[in-house]
């Protein structure tokens, strides 16, 4: 029985640009699960509503729901330990907490403030009203100025990943000879901006960008088929 997935989509329903949602789907993949993916939308809470929860992901997993994408991969972990491991211990669970936290709180509200304009261009018209009010409210000011001057900025946000670059340097994935749920995190905030905007958030020859390269051809391409704006 296929594992559900309720995955925020665009106007378009074969636009899944969540990066949270893209760490389920990763981690999903990654133990070997099959899944069938539901396009959901933020003005549609009443279909989630029975997982207690307001946001994507949801996973329904023989009538078990799980929400929050940690969540979800915590309980894929101990439910499916006879599969591949996301985390290969303890340690690498705590590891991949840190990179969680980093990812939530610094990489992505970076992201967002060079590509959000550009997220509301995507959705269906029956969220725009929802995600303009609450976005201008969390930033302070109107959509299109949060993406303002962003070329210029853009060169501050490639420096700001620097971390990753000395990682990679060291070791061919953050999870060490192979991707784990560390590199899912991280490579989900870059496949966010790569389905919702044409903004090149790397330059061609950043190692950051191989790595990406590499993350897209894992499990037969999954991330490289998605659909793009």
């Amino acid at each position: 029985m296929s594992i559900l997935l309720y995955d925020l989509a665009g106007a378009d329903p074969a636009l899944r640009f969540s990066p949270y949602c893209w760490r389920a789907r990763l981690a999903l993949a990654h133990k070997g699960l099959p899944t069938q993916t539901l396009p959901w939308r933020f003005t549609e809470g009443e279909r989630i509503a029975f997982s207690g929860s307001e946001k994507v992901p949801v996973i329904v997993d023989d009538g078990r729901a799980v929400a929050d994408s940690w969540a979800i991969a915590v309980y894929l972990e101990h439910t499916r330990a006879d599969r591949p491991s996301l985390f290969s211990g303890a340690g690498g669970m705590a590891h991949a907490r840190f990179i969680n936290a980093w990812a939530d709180s610094v990489m992505n509200p970076a992201i967002a403030r060079l590509i959000l304009h550009d997220i509301w261009t995507v959705l269906d018209p029956g969220d725009q009203e929802y995600f303009r009010a609450s976005r201008e409210a969390r930033f302070g000011m109107r959509l299109e100025q949060v993406q303002q001057d962003r070329e210029a900025r853009r060169e501050d946000f490639r420096r700001s990943l620097s971390p990753l670059r000395a990682v990679l340097a060291a070791q061919p994935w953050f999870g060490g000879d192979a991707p784990s749920y560390a590199d899912y995190i991280l490579f989900s905030g870059f496949q966010w901006a790569r389905c919702a905007s044409r903004f090149a958030l790397l330059a061609e020859d950043d190692p950051i960008a191989e790595w990406r390269g590499r993350m897209l051809g894992l499990f037969d391409g999954l991330a490289a088929a998605a659909a793009v704006a």
